[in-house]
């Protein structure tokens, strides 16, 4: 059965898609908010090549742009793992009206959501408060503050992102609406580390010279308490993987934050590779890029929930008397 998605005409009055979006970013943006895998709760699950078939792009501009509206724009989430997408301004645009049939539709949607961290992105933007109650009813406290709770894999399954997906001469991304160019020599250095083990600290030094005292150091602390901590002493795959998040992503300090995501899975009891992955990613999604970073975010959530009060009802008026023995009117 075919849905209808409509876009409001103050879209264009919006001065984020005036004045900051480019024309493939309006475009991108009108397609995420009405193609055909959208649902009631704004979130749902859709691939990249999905996407550039629609579209009629490449995989690796459309790579650029799902970059560009996570880190520059900040208006949706995806989790690469799950293929879920999240569009942060869709509560406050979409979800205005209650009722039953919503309400049951938004509950059956809930529930078949994999990455939880999600939910509480979208209801941010909610301002109808039974509607806002009901996603939040899916999220148990601790797991608002980013990456405390993420699907359950087993150590062996390997964490794969979209970008791997592309074929060799796909790997330099192209600039799109203003995006930096991602140099080869990322993927290849990627890639050179799949090609050596990771438990043993002579092969660090001698099978990888191209690396550095400073690189072999970073890289033996990280295994070390992986090895040490019960994240699975012979699943290498998995150490190659999140040793990839070193050279590839936007932290400022990656080593330090690639140990505290795993300080907090430990902390959690989650000891898997994507529930570290998807700590990075939603820090890395808010722009927290050091581990000074992060302290403060957490002082300041503790300070919210801390404040944060719920209404007991109605003032009683300031002169009212109750007098039981009158009658009713």
């Amino acid at each position: 059965m075919a849905r209808y998605r409509m876009v409001r005409t103050d879209f264009w009055k919006n001065p984020v898609v005036m004045e900051e979006m480019t024309p493939e970013d309006k475009y991108f943006y009108v397609y995420l908010l009405t193609n055909p895998q959208t649902t009631q709760i704004g979130i749902y699950k859709i691939t990249k090549k999905q996407m550039a078939f629609d579209l009629g792009y490449s995989i690796e501009s459309v790579h650029a742009l799902m970059e560009r509206f996570t880190l520059h724009h900040k208006l949706i989430r995806y989790n690469p793992e799950t293929r879920e997408l999240a569009i942060k301004n869709w509560g406050k645009e979409n979800l205005q009206n209650g009722g039953k049939p919503v309400m049951d539709c938004i509950f059956s949607e809930l529930k078949e959501v994999e990455d939880y961290s999600l939910i509480p992105y979208v209801s941010e933007s909610i301002h109808k408060q039974e509607i806002r109650h009901l996603y939040e009813s899916f999220c148990k406290p601790e797991e608002i503050f980013l990456g405390t709770e993420f699907i359950d894999q087993d150590e062996n399954d390997t964490y794969e992102t979209e970008c791997e997906e592309m074929d060799d001469t796909l790997l330099t991304r192209h600039t799109i609406g203003g995006q930096k160019e991602k140099q080869k020599e990322k993927e290849k250095q990627k890639q050179q580390q799949k090609d050596f083990p990771l438990n043993s600290e002579s092969h660090l030094d001698n099978e990888n010279p191209l690396l550095g005292n400073q690189k072999n150091e970073e890289i033996k602390e990280i295994v070390e308490f992986w090895d040490n901590n019960g994240f699975g002493f012979t699943n290498e795959n998995a150490k190659q993987q999140l040793l990839a998040w070193l050279d590839d992503s936007h932290f400022l300090q990656p080593k330090e934050m690639i140990l505290k995501a795993m300080n907090i899975a430990c902390a959690n009891n989650k000891r898997k590779l994507n529930y570290v992955v998807g700590i990075l990613r939603n820090w890395e999604n808010e722009s927290l890029l050091t581990v000074e970073e992060i302290d403060s975010y957490q002082e300041k959530q503790k300070t919210v929930r801390t404040t944060r009060q719920v209404p007991a009802g109605r003032d009683i008026p300031r002169d009212f008397v109750l007098d039981l023995t009158r009658g009713e009117k």
